[in-house]
């Protein structure tokens, strides 16, 4: 009998929880494309695939791990002020990038705001002196775009726990860190690479 109640409680275990699977890199596809024919985020396939150090470099026949559509979960409650000034950031820091780098880059501050060695709350991280140049320059200041606070409420639900534990990013095409470039790089995405 016990046989059976494990049997069919591991049955039922696989048919709740959607599985990863692995897909075949073929001539001409992306991981934008293949994110999309997936219905997977770019930033939910790069954390799957940490093998991938830049989105924009895949080879066929490359196995590439799709995950499943238990990826979100709520980690974090913000304040509806919180939410607003992080859009504002993702907006300054992220306008041009694709959606899923405006996502990674809320997620860096998340991530800071968990961390032990950064203040504890998303207004702490933000306004840490010498941190994000839109604070410096002013640009925090602008509304956010739509874009940018759907991005902020996509990042709040991502269970980062799964993921690479980005602390910092830049683009270094417009700016240049020795102490930056000796940390490791978690992924990339658009013009910004994300370090931890």
């Amino acid at each position: 009998m016990r046989k059976l109640i494990a049997i069919t409680a591991l049955g039922l275990s696989m048919l709740i929880a959607p599985p990863a699977f692995a897909y075949e890199v073929k001539s001409g596809d992306t991981m934008s494309e293949i994110a999309e024919e997936h219905g997977v985020t770019l930033y939910e396939l790069s954390r799957a695939n940490p093998q991938i150090k830049n989105v924009n470099l895949i080879y066929v026949g490359q196995n590439i791990v799709i995950p499943g559509k238990n990826e979100y979960k709520p980690v974090t409650n913000a304040t509806p002020y919180e939410k607003d000034l992080l859009a504002r950031l993702v907006r300054a820091e992220a306008e041009g990038e694709p959606y899923d780098g405006k996502v990674a880059v809320a997620i860096v501050v998340l991530n800071r705001v968990d961390h032990p060695q950064f203040p504890n709350s998303i207004k702490e991280v933000i306004y840490q002196p010498g941190q994000f140049t839109p604070v410096s320059n002013g640009t925090i200041n602008q509304p956010a775009d739509v874009e940018s606070i759907k991005a902020v409420e996509e990042a709040l639900a991502y269970d980062r726990s799964k993921g690479y534990g980005s602390l910092f990013f830049y683009n270094p095409k417009t700016s240049y860190s020795h102490w930056l470039d000796s940390r490791p790089t978690t992924v990339v995405i658009g013009n910004h690479v994300f370090k931890k």
